[in-house]
């Protein structure tokens, strides 16, 4: 497989994915979840592993 075969069938996957959700879902915006939420919507809590103690 080439580059260009996997990016075009790559490209082709995420277009078909956004018609399928558009054609079934109609967007709301006064109902839209949170941007970039990624499922339940509630706000992530915890640490940074990287934080450094004070």
């Amino acid at each position: 497989m080439t580059r260009a075969f996997t990016a075009s069938l790559a490209l082709l996957l995420v277009a078909g994915l956004l018609a399928f959700d558009l054609a079934n879902w109609a967007p709301n915006p006064y109902q839209a979840p949170a941007m970039l939420a990624f499922g339940s919507g509630s706000v992530a809590s915890g640490g940074f592993c990287g934080a450094l103690p004070n």
